[in-house]
């Protein structure tokens, strides 16, 4: 989860500055990508042949790598490494040359320089968007590198992502969202560098999608004070709560005060007795939740909704490939969430990837073994090098299908996972399989940062939720709580307001000297999830 956070999470806010460079395509026109588009071409292993592109293996070519393999990111770097290896030991031909720049400690920018002057003909990577920037900023635009990084504001001028663009994470989960009956949805963020720049992605695609984003929250990670308040927060509890607590007031006051058949005394009785098990009350004026945190921090934030009355069987939980790599698939309670993410990687693959390596292959291997299967078949092409990297109709490698754009950004086809809340996952929709259909409707430099949003809501009238009599709905009265909107879609005409014997908000008294309210037992609450809270 480190390594995905790092590479997928770290898309800072320079992200907004990703037009900047817009001036710098001259050789990376759109004219490469005019061309019919037809089925992918494999680069998955065992279905790869360089005949394909009518190239002569006997042809000499040079690629440069710049990748971490020393300091504190030496493990990504080397697991980049065992992937490129892995490719060129099974599939590069004798002519290849395959020269690698540790970018781990030193000075980047002289390590970059060493990478230039070896002459390369395409570079892979680098890893991170700083030394994808300053490598923009000093290479030939001609040279295309096939970075790693998923920062839109690195990539452009012959930079080229190759990881998932967190757009398209965003996009693939609100699409599904719309696909399985959600109307209005609530995001809850890390309060990170990319976490209001996802949650910014998140309102455009809503309005590509004709879906309403009612409400963004910020918390900060591992935090659980942070959680727990904007779970609150989110949940609308304090109103929820105390909808729950004038629907009681109102319950007992009838049952006390008036006159009744058994009946009636019976259903209204039995109505307080399931209002004191709960403390809330209302329904939510959203139906799905979209988490953009990791897999550690949404089963703190769930936990924390479920104790303020907001679980899966209210509204539907929805997540990135940041879910990945936790245990939050063993959770019981999130059972039927979902989230994107790529395809798994083939068993074949893998086998054949442990005995040549002797390890398992990682998210980050099998792109480094795709940038690697790519740059080979774009070498030896009778295409012109950018037309190749840019065809249209894209390719499938280890991780499923994409295709790369002019800007430097891609376009990967992901699938949903369902939690099934025993530590294990199934697909709940596959991936596309070509793009003869468009599978984004956004582009990948479509996002900017957002602040947080309070929830967009007509609030919780007690009177709503609760049957009287009718003969008494004159009588009994009470605001509505929680209001957040401009102008509310409900005008309560059922509600009047003559006579009232209760206050009609929580600062008034109620004047009537006989009225003795029914103690209203309070509700003992303990948390049994993994994160203790305290009242």
């Amino acid at each position: 989860m480190h390594i995905i956070k790092q590479i997928f999470g770290l898309t800072c806010l320079a992200m907004l500055l990703s037009s900047c460079h817009s001036d710098k395509v001259s050789a990376w026109r759109s004219e490469y990508t005019d061309v019919p588009i037809t089925a992918p071409t494999q680069l998955q292993y065992g279905t790869y042949s360089l005949g394909m592109y009518g190239g002569a293996s006997d042809a000499s070519h040079n690629i440069a790598v710049l990748i971490p393999t020393s300091g504190p990111n030496a493990k990504i770097g080397k697991s980049i490494r065992l992937g490129i290896e892995s490719a060129a030991m099974q599939f590069a031909p004798d002519g290849l040359q395959i020269n690698f720049f540790d970018t781990g400690t030193g000075d980047t920018g002289e390590t970059i320089n060493r990478a230039l002057a070896s002459n390369p003909e395409l570079i892979i990577g680098p890893v991170f968007a700083d030394n994808a920037r300053l490598l923009r900023d000093k290479k030939p635009s001609a040279i295309p590198a096939l970075s790693l990084t998923s920062d839109v504001s690195a990539v452009g001028d012959g930079v080229i992502s190759m990881s998932v663009m967190p757009l398209n994470t965003v996009e693939s989960t609100i699409k599904e969202m719309v696909a399985t009956g959600g109307k209005n949805f609530i995001v809850i963020a890390p309060n990170n560098a990319s976490g209001p720049i996802m949650a910014g992605a998140a309102n455009a695609i809503a309005d590509a999608y004709d879906i309403n984003n009612v409400g963004i929250f910020y918390y900060n990670e591992r935090d659980t004070d942070s959680i727990k308040s904007t779970a609150m927060t989110a949940s609308m509890y304090n109103a929820r709560n105390a909808a729950n607590k004038r629907a009681k007031e109102i319950l007992s006051a009838i049952i006390n005060h008036e006159n009744l058949s058994a009946s009636e005394k019976y259903s209204l009785a039995r109505q307080l007795e399931n209002l004191n098990r709960v403390d809330t009350l209302g329904d939510l004026p959203y139906d799905s939740i979209l988490f953009l945190g990791d897999g550690n921090d949404t089963k703190s934030v769930a936990s924390f909704l479920r104790y303020y009355g907001v679980g899966a069987r209210d509204v539907k939980f929805y997540g990135t490939p940041l879910w990945e790599d936790s245990d939050i698939a063993s959770d019981l309670t999130m059972t039927g969430a979902v989230y994107a993410t790529l395809p798994d990687i083939p068993e074949d693959f893998r086998n054949t990837y442990s005995i040549a390596t002797g390890t398992f292959p990682t998210r980050m291997s099998t792109i480094g073994y795709e940038s690697t299967m790519l740059a080979i078949g774009t070498l030896y092409s009778r295409d012109d090098i950018r037309a190749h990297l840019m065809n249209p109709s894209g390719y499938t490698g280890i991780n499923g299908l994409f295709r790369l754009h002019t800007d430097g950004t891609n376009e990967r086809a992901l699938r949903i996972m369902r939690l099934n809340g025993d530590g294990t996952t199934s697909v709940a929709r596959t991936e596309p399989a070509a793009f003869t259909v468009p599978i984004y409707r956004t582009g990948g430099t479509y996002m900017s940062a957002v602040e947080s949003m309070p929830l967009d809501s007509d609030g919780v009238n007690p009177l709503d939720y609760i049957k009287i009599p009718e003969r008494f709905r004159g009588k009994y009265s009470s605001k509505t709580y929680g209001v957040n909107h401009s102008e509310s879609q409900k005008n309560n005409d059922s509600i009047f307001h003559t006579s009232t014997i209760l206050p009609i908000n929580d600062t008034d008294s109620i004047t009537s000297e006989d009225y003795q309210p029914v103690p209203l037992d309070n509700i003992s609450r303990t948390y049994i999830d993994s994160v203790e809270i305290s009242n």
